[in-house]
């Protein structure tokens, strides 16, 4: 006779979950920062710390900032000078005439620059600024990458400067400077920047080819005036034609291979500690 089925186990088998995959592809164009000569890089830095230092711009702060202190315990003896319901001492200590005030002096020229990565992606989305200049040391290269593209889309030129934070931090009062923008409004850097843009190596960017400009050209503006003549002459077949503008002696575009990427987070398996035994670990 055959054997009677057996009932199954009470326990229940554990099933693997499958690991989480984030399939991606790379991109296949290539984008890299124009190289910059060695001359013109030393030029563009001694230019720029002269300017700052005779301009006197720098961040100062004031490291004697003393640290919060707890609120005083009420006193039997004279209370006219403690708040009673903080407990906070209502006599504070002015900062003398002769020491300097922390923050950027002079605030005005603060207001022409962009300092920062931040500050600079959020000028260039705005179409604010004349120049972007970029640390070569700054890594990882993501970190900065996307400036090429933001700066090409605005027609903005930018590159990337070897030695910029190592020269400018110190003179500015900073740790560190990894990139730094000139806005379009500025009158404290006018004769620097015509000397500047010139040296400025042009960004070749494979899906952006139109937009690419000399960066001579932003040097002369054209008049309102002009711009209304140029539209009143042209005829209205003119202007329903699209227009493209073809670099002489543009060349192909090189597409690298795709590549497919399977992201798996935390591969190892690294679980984190829960809450009650970080703190006692703290």
């Amino acid at each position: 006779m055959a054997a009677a089925p057996q009932a199954p186990g009470r326990g229940s088998v554990r099933k693997t979950r499958p690991l989480p995959v984030k399939t991606s592809l790379n991109n296949p164009y290539s984008i890299c920062w124009g190289a910059l000569d060695r001359e013109d890089m030393h030029f563009i830095l001694q230019t720029l710390e002269d300017r700052i230092q005779s301009l006197g711009l720098q961040k100062i702060e004031d490291r004697k900032r003393k640290k919060k202190q707890p609120p005083l315990k009420k006193q039997s003896g004279d209370m006219s000078s403690i708040d009673v319901d903080t407990g906070e001492d209502l006599k504070e200590e002015k900062p003398r005439g002769d020491a300097p005030v922390s923050g950027w002096t002079p605030a005005d020229v603060r207001k022409q620059l962009a300092i920062g990565i931040n500050e600079v992606t959020r000028a260039l989305e705005r179409n604010e600024l004349l120049l972007a200049l970029v640390c070569k040391s700054a890594k990882p290269a993501i970190m900065t990458s996307h400036l090429v593209q933001l700066s090409v889309s605005r027609g903005v030129p930018a590159c990337q400067v070897p030695r910029l934070s190592e020269r400018l931090a110190p003179v500015l009062g900073l740790k560190c400077v990894l990139a730094l923008g000139f806005k379009r409004n500025t009158t404290a850097f006018g004769e620097e920047l015509r000397a500047i843009l010139p040296r400025v190596p042009r960004l070749n960017v494979a899906w952006l080819q139109d937009a690419l400009e000399d960066p001579r050209e932003n040097l002369q503006t054209e008049s309102l005036e002009s711009q209304d003549e140029e539209i009143l002459d042209t005829s209205f077949e003119d202007l329903s034609k699209p227009k493209r503008k073809h670099a002489e002696g543009q060349q192909a575009v090189v597409l690298q291979p795709l590549k497919i990427k399977k992201l798996i987070p935390n591969p190892n398996k690294i679980r984190k500690p829960p809450k009650s035994k970080r703190t006692a670990s703290k």
